[in-house]
């Protein structure tokens, strides 16, 4: 068999005759458009090549430059040419020279040039903007004075223009001096004569001068500051005056006028400082034309950067001469003064931490004050620690937090964890309450599905697309507008935040179990056991079981390892099967170690681990638990301060709300066998059910009033209404809150104590009546020789009367 045969149509005779005839037709008319453009391309160029050779004949050429040359370099010249040898050049010659003279491109600078088109443009152009930078004033000259005018241009060019007035300059100059020499003379006395005639001053014409020195100085301050405020975009020099102010060199002052400017320029900068944040301009924003209003803007925030860059670095080379103990050879401050310029250093350092979150170098700052929580300074320490605290609390977003956070964790770990422990107690105060969660927790979650492009394009319409990506960049917009943070964005700093934290209490716990951190570290554990991942629960209950049972733990050092536990129990860890009966009975076990002492602030801690032990775990605790819990702690109440006692009662009745058969405690009969062990620390097995609250017939006759009344409302077995409920001012507040509204340490009594009734009494009046009148003469004779200072002699008298 052969090829196989082509499916294609082949084309009929008849059509290929009328395709070749159109084509042959289009091609003959694109040779002639050809052909034309080509012509008329060659026209043009012909044109002006004889239109240049025009120009270049009948111009005269027309040197780059001209000099004007003075009479006698002219004679010198016309002599020189005189005296060359004319024989060497020929005629024919010198005529080529001459007509490439009037041709050359160099020369004339035509159209017919070899250089640039626009070079003269750009020439002129420059000559003008050279004129424009060009000050209006020269510089002064003996007898006159050249001010530069405006130029005329024409068609020749620049024509400068000058205007020279004659002035006088004598009395000026005279002023000059004296002022000059003024200047000089105390400079002369500071230096020589000055020591002689200070130290001939009295001490108090000493204190009167730097009086005199101190006020001037707080003139001159204020006059700035005054001037700086009023107007800050015009007056931005006076801040780098005011700051050059901070190199007094007066001994005298020196100390009192930098901590003034120190202070000034921080409110200074509090008050002008914008909104928002200054970035650098990038090439193409400078090199672009703006308004003269913008310009004006931009050069006041770039003088702002400046001067605030450079007052923050005073302000830590003070800080940094302090800690290092350094003198410079013209400083004029000592040793002595060295710490009280640092504390204001570093509170101006903490009041802008505060003020300014949003402007430039704030995370520098953070730096600078971090090493600083855990200086041996107790004043600038807590100082640091207090701003830190109240940063953690305004800050809404969190990148400020998550800042401070990383500085404090590299700085930990840089310090081998030998930090004091208020540095790690400043962390409770981050406002951190949601955080994203790992991937199998949200898997249980249901979640609202999303169209990929795929379903996009197969579901909506190209309109339907098109409008929403509209709709999308709109809020976008919208978003960037109003300069608002999304809640998304927000969780991502948080959930940051908190791994560093978790971060660098895991590491104390692993590395350092025996260290004076660990109380920080449990206290904080407890306070943001609710966002712990799930992953974590099974090893740091480990941990906080081992740290209890090794008996290195203080008190409350326990009880913050319970309410942890506890905490992640009540939380994201209820779905854990552990029944945690070990820490039931170390809490158990620790409540008769509870006073009305010192450890009395434990007590809130405890009312915290109740409500998670027993009110939210109420179906995974047993009655006999409960029961022994509500015993003891109606013992503890007897022995503890108001409040405590208060907020006990309160966590008992929460309890027995929560276990209805706890009334077997209000009866005398035994329920069951067996005697009650009061010493025993296993509420199990404790035998609670055999015993009964006989300590709410004594706390109902105690001093307190509330505790009073709660006492009462106990025994009628915690009635939520009728005739021995509690109002709805008491029933509502949990046992925490009103363990803080009674607490006496103010040294105030909630209620107030009524004061005592007054009586009144017989007094005697006229005492004198009732004296025999012999006895009274005695008295009166008594008295008079007193006042004539007579001496007595009691010993004569005495043996008189014996006689």
């Amino acid at each position: 068999m052969g090829p196989p045969r082509s499916k294609k149509r082949r084309p009929t005779f008849r059509r290929l005759l009328k395709t070749s005839g159109v084509k042959l037709e289009n091609k003959l008319k694109n040779r002639q458009l050809k052909q034309q453009n080509i012509a008329k391309k060659q026209r043009k160029e012909q044109k002006k090549l004889r239109q240049a050779v025009k120009d270049a004949a009948i111009r005269t050429p027309r040197p780059l430059e001209t000099y004007r040359k003075r009479p006698e370099e002219e004679e010198d010249e016309e002599e020189f040419l005189e005296t060359l040898p004319t024989d060497m050049m020929e005629d024919d010659d010198l005529q080529q020279m001459t007509t490439m003279a009037r041709q050359a491109s160099f020369i004339t600078r035509d159209l017919s040039s070899c250089g640039p088109v626009h070079g003269g443009k750009k020439r002129s152009s420059e000559v003008v903007r050279g004129y424009e930078k060009v000050p209006r004033k020269m510089a002064r000259m003996e007898e006159k004075e050249v001010i530069h005018l405006l130029p005329i241009k024409d068609k020749t060019g620049v024509i400068p223009q000058s205007v020279e007035r004659v002035v006088k300059k004598q009395k000026e100059e005279e002023e000059e001096e004296e002022e000059e020499a003024a200047a000089e003379e105390p400079q002369e006395e500071e230096n020589g004569g000055g020591l002689e005639s200070i130290a001939d001053l009295t001490a108090e014409q000493r204190e009167q001068l730097r009086v005199q020195k101190i006020t001037q100085k707080k003139l001159l301050i204020a006059g700035l500051g005054s001037a700086i405020i009023s107007d800050p975009v015009s007056n931005m020099k006076r801040v780098k005056e005011l700051r050059g102010m901070l190199m007094e060199s007066d001994p005298s002052v020196a100390v009192t006028v930098r901590k003034l400017v120190m202070v000034s320029l921080m409110e200074i900068f509090k008050d002008i400082a914008p909104t928002y944040r200054i970035r650098p301009l990038t090439p193409a924003e400078k090199a672009a034309k703006v308004k003269k209003e913008t310009q004006q803007l931009r050069e006041f925030e770039e003088g702002l950067v400046s001067q605030y860059k450079f007052y923050l670095e005073d302000l830590e080379q003070t800080v940094r001469d302090w800690k290092q103990r350094k003198k410079k050879r013209s400083q004029a401050v000592g040793f002595q003064s060295y710490r009280g310029l640092a504390e204001v250093a570093v509170r101006c350092l903490c009041e802008l931490l505060l003020a300014l979150p949003h402007f430039n170098f704030h995370n520098n700052i953070i730096v600078i004050l971090v090493p600083l929580m855990n200086d041996p300074a107790k004043k600038v320490s807590d100082m640091c620690c207090d701003a830190f605290r109240k940063l953690f609390q305004q800050d809404k977003q969190g990148g400020a937090s998550l800042a401070t956070v990383r500085v404090v964790s590299g700085l930990v770990k840089s310090l081998n964890y030998n930090v004091r422990p208020e540095v790690l107690r400043t962390l409770l105060s981050l406002r951190i309450k949601e955080v994203e969660m790992k991937k199998d927790i949200e898997a249980t979650a249901p979640k609202k599905k999303f169209m990929n492009n795929k379903e996009k394009k197969k579901n909506l319409s190209r309109m339907q697309r098109k409008w929403k990506k509209a709709e999308e960049k709109l809020e976008k917009e919208l978003l960037e507008a109003e300069a608002s943070e999304s809640k998304e964005k927000k969780i991502k700093l948080h959930t940051e935040t908190l791994n560093i934290v978790f971060l660098i209490y895991f590491r104390i716990l692993k590395k350092a179990k025996k260290s004076v951190l660990l109380p920080a570290v449990l206290e904080g554990l407890a306070n943001f056991a609710h966002l712990i991942n799930l992953e974590f629960f099974d090893d740091l209950l480990n941990v906080l079981q081992n740290l209890i049972q090794s008996g290195d733990l203080t008190n409350r050092e326990s009880l913050h390892c319970i309410q942890t536990v506890f905490t992640i129990l009540s939380g994201q860890g209820d779905v854990l099967n552990i029944d945690p009966l070990t820490f039931y009975s170390q809490l158990y076990k620790m409540l008769r170690q509870l006073h009305a002492g010192v450890p009395n602030d434990d007590i809130i801690i405890v009312l915290r681990c109740l409500d998670a032990m027993l009110t939210r775990r109420r179906k995974q605790v047993t009655l006999q638990r409960a029961m022994a819990f509500v015993k003891r702690l109606s013992t503890l109440s007897l022995h503890v301060l108001p409040n405590a006692s208060v907020g006990i009662l309160a966590a008992n009745r929460s309890t027995m709300h929560s276990f209805p058969k706890c009334d077997f405690l209000l009866d005398n009969e035994v329920q069951g066998s067996g005697f009650y062990l009061p010493e025993l620390d296993e509420p199990e097995h404790c035998n609670a059910q055999n015993t009964a609250l006989w300590e709410l017939h004594t706390l109902q006759r105690h001093f307190h009033p509330v505790v009073r009344q709660f006492a009462s409302h106990l025994c009628q077995g915690a009635p939520s209404e009728g005739a021995g409920s509690l109002g709805a001012k008491l029933s509502r507040r949990c046992p925490v809150e009103l363990f803080g509204d009674y607490s006496v340490r103010d040294m105030t009594f909630n209620p107030p104590v009524a004061p005592p009734s007054t009586k009144k009494k017989d007094r005697f009046s006229g005492g004198a009546t009732l004296l025999d009148p012999e006895l009274q003469r005695q008295v009166q004779s008594v008295l008079t020789a007193a006042a004539e200072d007579a001496q007595l002699d009691f010993t004569a008298t005495h043996t008189a009367t014996q006689h």
